[in-house]
């Protein structure tokens, strides 16, 4: 996976600290969302020609948020191409490994009716909805804004580890590009929906700006970006309070957002 156009701001601001957690971020959650433990991660940094202090923060970075998830960081390339890129450009690839047993696998195959919908909060918008985000603002709003729009992407990995030690999650969705209606119904058995309240959590200011701003509905915005909610969990009712107590422990909030019910739709937006 990759961190997209986001890159693009953080190039423009000369703000490089945080898109390591970011290529991290975007791969090991979704190796997550399975229960994996993890394994190993490999960078690939592809640039116009090599500008040794931004890389090293690039890669400080990495090195970081590999630690911070359990990750090895095992290896790596960089590639200079002047042809393809300009100078002081740069593109970022990440690769990760995680390991479960077949039969501990979280597919959503055991969510039944009534089973509860945790929302696991964001940073921000993490890594999508950035090429609209570039329409919507000019690069003096996106300056006064740099501290939210770069928010590194949180990592749910150690978390989610943890509550899986003491709870069944029965299934785990990450919620990047395509958000909510495409993240979620692909763990939802068929004939049932997974009911989500939209006012079950505070939406963050960014996103209330970015909607403002560009004149965007509703359906687009959860369409679009994860509104808040990175990642979402789906439990028993009687373990709802005990997960979220785990994932307090690790400085992430969550929420009861939905609940499970009989449906064809599969997610449900009220």
């Amino acid at each position: 996976d990759g961190v997209g156009t986001k890159l693009m701001i953080a190039q423009a601001l000369n703000m490089h600290s945080g898109v390591g957690f970011d290529l991290v971020g975007m791969c090991v959650n979704d190796v997550a969302t399975t229960g994996a433990r993890p394994l190993f991660f490999l960078d690939y940094i592809a640039t116009g020609k090599l500008q040794t202090g931004v890389l090293t923060n690039v890669v400080k970075s990495i090195v970081a948020a590999c630690g911070q998830s359990g990750y090895a960081l095992v290896g790596g390339e960089t590639a200079e191409m002047p042809g393809m890129y300009d100078a002081g450009e740069y593109d970022l690839a990440g690769f990760c490994v995680g390991v479960v047993n077949k039969k501990d696998i979280i597919d959503g195959s055991r969510i039944k009716k009534g089973d509860i919908i945790l929302g696991l909060e964001s940073s921000g918008p993490h890594s999508n909805g950035y090429s609209l985000i570039r329409k919507v603002f000019s690069l003096r709003q996106i300056k006064r804004l740099k501290h939210s729009l770069l928010a590194p992407t949180l990592l749910y990995t150690q978390p989610l580890l943890a509550v899986q030690e003491k709870i069944t999650l029965k299934g785990i969705a990450h919620i990047t590009g395509g958000a909510y209606e495409d993240k979620v119904s692909r763990i939802i058995p068929k004939g049932l929906c997974a009911f989500i309240a939209k006012n079950s959590w505070q939406v963050p200011d960014i996103f209330k700006l970015i909607q403002k701003k560009g004149g965007i509905k509703d359906s687009e915005m959860y369409r679009v970006f994860n509104m808040g909610i990175g990642m979402i969990v789906v439990v028993n009712p009687e373990h709802a309070k005990d997960a979220c107590r785990i994932l307090k422990a690790f400085g992430i909030k969550a929420f009861v957002i939905g609940q499970i019910a009989k449906g064809q739709s599969r997610v449900k937006l009220i």
